[in-house]
């Protein structure tokens, strides 16, 4: 039998969801699972979104052009001003999902060999896009007693190398929830231009920001703008992740003919989704405020809780909608596993994801997980006291936090 490639068998599985299918079978026991594993928000899509939907009248679903709706890229153009984000509609492609944006985008500015840096942990599909391309993985560590903070700048620069070709930030951070200061983008910005580096941004969560400041974009930073490439996505602003709509956002025209071959040979980003996403744009504040609200209750009432449970700890995130905990067990892994698998608390389990994913080193991670909170604050309470009774049953609970 023919053996598949070597990219395939080292490709990273996904840790928000290799652990799927235990979960269906937990629920096919009739197991009720809280799925913390997943950026799924439970906010419904806003009204003008599903009516636009629903008055979709073409006699032909066409294709639509590489680049995106015309239509659609006008509208964006409009948002970003209004973020103070100067751009024209030939800086945007529209692209599926914010991971094909990621994707694209290495595969324009990366030769094989060549290197990123990331700090970690990172979002984990970040990996696989890179080993997609054939790049290889720097990362610089940030750590969860202090917050998981931006690592100073010359800890970046003990890690360049003639084969660096780029940096990569997520801003407002998936998974830790960290947002990077204006001074901290600052210096990026002065490390990306001494040399001569891409900088990706990935600012999907940036209506997301808890701490009172604006959120500084990548697309400000003056003296780098043929530099940045600006990674952006309409699944968690407006609560519709299933109709795949993304973009990259750059100035740089010799990346954007790059990213438009890919494009072209994927023909074109879905007709349907970029409808929802262009009518979603006029989504009033009131929508977008009221969300905020919720999340910022979610996620106050969610960390107080871990940070109560014996031998767990996590940091106050400053925005998205995650947190990266630290747990008194042996191996993160075995012990989500084991939460799907062999446990159940009066019915119920939960589904996190392991953070061993969101790390490129081995090892790293190893007593973390992911919580996202994109239920609401019933069932977090619910899931969190389930979480507090795994950890007592669990075989590998760490002894010096019994």
């Amino acid at each position: 039998m023919p053996r598949v490639s070597q990219r395939g068998d080292q490709m990273p599985a996904s840790p928000i969801r290799r652990l799927v299918p235990m979960a269906v079978k937990a629920m096919n026991r009739g197991v009720k699972v809280y799925r913390l594993n997943i950026g799924q928000p439970d906010v419904p899509t806003p009204p003008a979104a599903l009516e636009a939907l629903h008055r979709i009248d073409r006699k032909v679903l066409e294709y639509s052009p590489s680049d995106g709706l015309l239509s659609l890229r006008e509208k964006m153009c409009g948002y970003y001003a209004g973020l103070g984000i100067d751009v024209s509609v030939d800086d945007i492609i529209v692209t599926t999902g914010g991971s094909e944006a990621v994707l694209f985008g290495f595969m324009s500015c990366f030769d094989p060999g060549d290197e990123v840096i990331m700090p970690e942990p990172t979002y984990a599909n970040y990996m696989a896009f890179a080993m997609s391309a054939g790049a290889k993985v720097v990362p610089v560590m940030s750590k969860i007693d202090d917050g998981f903070r931006l690592p100073p700048v010359e800890e970046f620069e003990k890690l360049i190398t003639p084969r660096t070709k780029g940096i990569l930030i997520c801003n407002p951070n998936n998974p830790t929830g960290y947002i990077y200061t204006e001074e901290e983008m600052l210096k990026i910005r002065d490390l990306v231009r001494r040399h001569d580096l891409f900088l990706f941004s990935d600012e999907v969560y940036r209506e997301f920001c808890y701490t009172g400041a604006t959120c500084m974009s990548a697309m400000q930073l003056p003296g780098i703008e043929e530099n940045v490439i600006m990674i952006d996505s309409v699944s968690k602003r407006y609560n519709e992740c299933g109709i795949r709509i993304g973009a990259i956002v750059t100035r740089n025209k010799s990346v954007r003919a790059a990213v438009m071959k890919f494009c072209q040979a994927r023909l074109s980003p879905p007709l349907i989704g970029q409808i929802v996403a262009e009518a979603s744009i006029d989504t009033p504040e009131e929508y977008m405020r009221a969300t905020f609200n919720e999340y910022v209750e979610r996620r106050n009432f969610l960390i107080e809780r871990i940070n109560e449970i014996p031998g767990c700890f996590t940091p106050m995130p400053m925005g998205a909608f995650y947190t990266v905990a630290r747990l008194p067990v042996d191996d993160a892994d075995t012990f989500c596993r084991w939460c799907l698998e062999k446990f159940e608390y009066e019915g119920q389990t939960v589904f996190m994801a392991p953070a061993s994913g969101f790390y490129s080193v081995p090892g790293m991670g190893k007593q973390e997980v992911r919580i996202a909170y994109v239920l609401e604050k019933e069932e977090l309470a619910k899931a969190m006291k389930v979480l507090e009774k795994a950890l007592e049953a669990y075989p590998g609970r760490i002894p010096q936090y019994s």
